[in-house]
């Protein structure tokens, strides 16, 4: 056998061993754990999700809504009943922006809209803030055609419900996070 030959084969013998080495060390994040400690399911279930603060009939108010509803479901899916360990506040602003505009009209053809939120995650035992932070979320949306209201309506409708749906799975995210992490 030549040299490169037998150094190749080295190489991916050492790949061989590093990665049988290595193998032991992955472990879900959602696997239950097997020494009694709860995992991050239940943990996750732990979290109780008050209402947004947001004015009462407005967008907002719609926004808080969808956005409770999507972050309980990615957390809870259909369980409940389990006393809650951790309380989440969230608080949002949503910008809208025009992106372009017919020259001929000056009317918008595509927009921006985002929401911005900040959530807190308080131990209820100690009443003491565990973990801080805050998210994005920007959607563009077509205007189709200049005069048509409801097609317009409805394409800011979806937009919205989008954003909400990617705040809820960035909280997810970060929740999982923090009680993976050994919280």
């Amino acid at each position: 056998m030549s040299s490169a030959r037998i150094r190749i084969v080295a190489r991916l013998f050492a790949v061989a061993v590093l990665g049988a080495l290595t193998a032991g060390c992955f472990q879900p994040m959602y696997a239950e754990h097997t020494d009694g400690t709860p995992g991050l399911r239940e943990k996750l279930l732990g979290v109780d999700l008050p209402p947004l603060d947001v004015p009462n009939s407005s967008r907002e108010a719609r926004l808080g809504v969808e956005i409770r509803n999507a972050l309980a479901f990615k957390l809870y899916g259909n369980a409940t009943g389990t006393s809650p360990t951790h309380r989440l506040v969230i608080r949002i602003q949503t910008t809208r922006s025009t992106l372009m505009t017919d020259a001929n009209t000056g009317l918008p053809t595509s927009e921006n809209y985002g929401i911005n939120a900040q959530f807190n995650l308080i131990d209820i035992a100690t009443n003491k803030s565990v973990m801080t932070g805050t998210t994005a979320s920007r959607v563009s949306y077509d205007v189709p055609g200049t005069f048509q209201r409801y097609a317009r309506a409805r394409a800011f409708h979806d937009a919205e419900d989008r954003a909400s749906q990617e705040i809820a799975e960035n909280i997810q995210t970060r929740l999982a996070s923090y009680f993976f992490a050994g919280a």
